[in-house]
């Protein structure tokens, strides 16, 4: 049997993983109405903090940032406390963990902003079949462009947001620019028509990412701060004409600031707009000299496959880190993998079930 890269350590700028594989950032709206992390989810990560890193759930930056029932923030000093609980919880287990930072934008619902409309780039609505609410289900709204003025309002935010993860013990953080939420909704020509210095070409539209990764950088040395794009996605009714100028720029420019790695949905798994030929890892391994992390879909087959062929540095795992906690041991020993766990609940606020009830593997 051939050495698994896999399993190799890594080098992550200033710090040292164990191995390669990546817990991918999962919401599993476990925080409760208050939005401050609990015991529970500090049980959640150390179960799972064999990984090479974590990467936390999407963490609300602000209170104009949420969309998600239960999902947690970071934006108070009793969410600094909560999340110290999983930060601490962590490293007693010799774990690394970044935590994610979210602003959903247009993905939100005024139900959750005292009736005022969520923000974007611009007013355009999400074409879906609506979302989850305090008050039920209800039609995605046309949201509010954010005024120019604004906006650097919103990119302190982040800053402060880096600020309180750095005291809430995490390791470094992740900026959520993907998946068509707030940063994403300013790179992508499909939800940015404006006419401003934050939009009407390639390079205006990465402005706001630019700004968002400067800021956070104050906080945190470069090598400490990640960045998440997915360039083929769906998801949130995402896809641009122009998506592969735009992504690919995007990346140009990243890779001056010398972070810590470029996270990749380069999967179809998540959804794929279907405008093209999906971008690939070899097209950002061209333009982006730092760590690279593939995600969405992959196997174990073919995250060595990919860190064989050098296309990958680590390799993130979503879904099979839901049932497998001890996912790192099963791939070092081929143990299967546990049976996937009920969808119904992956965002269920149910507790325990579904969510720290995974048994670890025991050989017969």
């Amino acid at each position: 049997m051939s050495p698994s890269g896999l399993l190799q350590p890594f080098q992550l700028r200033d710090l040292t993983l164990p191995n390669r594989i990546v817990m991918a950032p999962l919401t599993r709206s476990r925080s409760g109405a208050s939005r401050i992390p609990n015991a529970l989810m500090a049980e959640y990560y150390a179960q799972r903090s064999a990984a090479g890193l974590l990467v936390s759930e999407a963490t609300t930056v602000s209170e104009q940032a949420n969309g998600w029932l239960e999902s947690p923030g970071i934006y108070t000093d009793a969410m600094v406390a909560g999340w110290r609980l999983t930060t601490d919880a962590v490293h007693a287990r010799g774990g690394r963990i970044f935590l994610q930072l979210w602003h959903m934008g247009r993905a939100s619902h005024s139900s959750f902003h005292e009736g005022q409309l969520p923000v974007s780039a611009s007013a355009i609505a999400i074409a879906g079949d609506g979302i989850h609410t305090p008050e039920g289900k209800r039609a995605y709204e046309t949201p509010r462009a954010l005024d120019t003025a604004e906006i650097p309002g919103v990119v302190a935010d982040y800053r402060h947001a880096a600020a309180r993860a750095r005291a809430a013990g995490f390791d470094g953080v992740e900026i959520h620019a993907a998946n068509g939420y707030l940063i994403d909704q300013f790179l992508q020509s499909k939800t940015n028509h404006r006419t401003d210095r934050y939009g009407g070409s390639i390079e205006n539209r990465f402005r706001f990412l630019a700004e968002v990764v400067e800021a956070v950088s104050a906080e945190w040395p470069a090598g400490r701060v990640g960045v998440r794009l997915a360039p083929n996605g769906g998801f949130n009714d995402m896809g641009s004409h122009d998506y592969r100028e735009q992504f690919t720029f995007v990346v140009e420019q990243l890779d001056a600031f010398g972070l810590a790695y470029l996270h990749v949905m380069d999967g179809l798994a998540f959804g794929f707009h279907q405008l093209g030929a999906p971008m690939t890892l070899s097209d950002f391994r061209s333009v982006f000299r730092g760590p690279l992390i593939g995600n969405c879909g992959y196997t174990q087959e073919s995250a060595e496959a990919a860190i064989a062929a050098g296309l990958a540095d680590l390799v993130a795992f979503g879904r099979p880190y839901i049932s497998n906690p001890d996912l790192v041991e099963r791939f070092a020993n081929g143990w299967p993998l546990a049976k996937p766990a009920d969808m119904a609940t992956w965002y269920a606020p149910v507790g325990a079930t579904g969510y720290t009830d995974f048994p670890p593997y025991h050989a017969e």
